[in-house]
């Protein structure tokens, strides 16, 4: 958000948002910068932002972690960041009452994977080990926050963003590991939700550092009536384990589609399409390939409320998972960082011109707000 000039040019990119069309909004306020300390919290760019998303008749999803902490919580090995992280969510909500939708921890799966198991981010652990660490303090942040989110406001709606992803075995022998990798993707959510996981998955968390009595903590809470699962879904997102513990991206083998029902098979829950992109000159393309998915999902009785492009704007140094400062653009906005429409963000502005009288559910005219469907919603 800074190297993209978000904290100087935030009023310009709101406005970008209702020219294209949009009146949801997935936003991350700056966590590593708001989170001060146990108690101690820096509300001066949210109190300038919020209130202008709020006068717009922008509705927020607010990303409230999105795969890092502030630096005195050091990284997601630390047990404490549950208990902090849902400190400050209770506050954040407390602060602004009138904001419904939340994602606590944006891809929990992903940040767990890659700050403890490919040694990228925060922690740089590449282990099983590392991973499950991460992955427990993660699921249990964002429960913890749910709950803390709950108590200041009771109707809220958690739309909780995940890899939506599969493993493809390139050869019978990989079989078995492939499945443990097609079984391990669904822990964060069935954590969230506390559904019980297979022997294997309980096995896997046990010799890799959960406890009995970690597990059994997640099983005490279902939030079901007051979650959507969120799908991101990237042409990267299938991979080919091409030996032992070694994955590379296969490309778009199933689909989105495919996917998607898978996860929704597991759940029976209401769906959104939380993330997708493609650098040029292929995104317009792209998008619309996803929005046919998504139309044949929603055809097909799975109840998907949302499809989202990211981001507004173009990137920097996303090519290598912001691994090295190379400054380098990554043209994957609806605009870029002059603020200029895309080819991609034209498409995006006719399609929401196109389809803004459908209901977001198939099989009826309800918003995701609660409300009759309209012309505005």
């Amino acid at each position: 958000m800074l190297e993209c000039g978000h904290y100087d040019r935030w009023r310009e990119d709101l406005n970008l948002v209702r020219e294209i069309g949009c009146h949801y909004l997935r936003y991350g306020p700056p966590y590593y910068l708001m989170h001060q300390g146990p108690g101690r919290y820096d509300w001066s760019f949210a109190d300038e932002v919020m209130p202008v998303i709020r006068e717009m008749g922008i509705v927020p999803i607010v990303d409230l972690c999105h795969f890092g902490v502030p630096d005195w919580l050091e990284n997601f090995q630390n047990p404490d960041f549950p208990r902090f992280f849902a400190e400050y969510a209770k506050a954040f909500a407390e602060r602004y009452p009138w904001v419904r939708f939340y994602t606590p921890v944006n891809k929990m799966y992903i940040t767990a994977e890659f700050s403890g198991y490919f040694g990228w981010w925060n922690e740089r652990l590449a282990s099983h080990e590392g991973f499950v660490g991460a992955l427990k303090h993660v699921a249990s942040a964002n429960l913890k926050a749910m709950l803390a989110i709950l108590d200041a406001r009771p109707d809220a709606i958690f739309i909780l963003c995940e890899s939506s992803e599969h493993t493809h075995a390139n050869d019978p022998k990989f079989a078995e590991e492939a499945e443990m990798f097609n079984e391990r993707r669904f822990l964060t959510l069935d954590l969230s939700f506390g559904r019980r996981i297979n022997t294997g998955m309980y096995e896997y968390l046990l010799d890799n550092g959960m406890t009995k009595e970690e597990y059994a903590a997640f099983l005490r809470h279902n939030l079901r009536e007051h979650c959507v699962v969120g799908h991101d879904y990237y042409a990267t997102n299938e991979r080919l384990l091409v030996d032992h513990d070694v994955r590379e991206a296969s490309g778009e083998v199933y689909g989105y589609y495919v996917i998607a029902r898978a996860y929704h098979e597991r759940y029976k829950m209401p769906v959104m399409h939380t993330e997708t992109n493609l650098s040029e000159p292929g995104s317009a393309e792209w998008l619309w390939k996803t929005w046919a998915n998504i139309q044949q999902l929603r055809w097909d009785g799975v109840p998907i409320c949302g499809m989202t492009w990211y981001s507004l704007t173009d990137q920097i140094d996303w090519d290598v998972a912001l691994r090295e400062k190379n400054d380098r653009i990554n043209p994957l906005g609806l605009y870029d960082l002059d603020r200029k429409i895309r080819p991609v963000g034209k498409a995006y502005k006719e399609l929401i011109q196109l389809w803004s009288d459908a209901s977001l559910f198939p099989n009826g005219p309800l918003s995701l707000s609660g409300g009759v469907n309209t012309h505005d919603s």
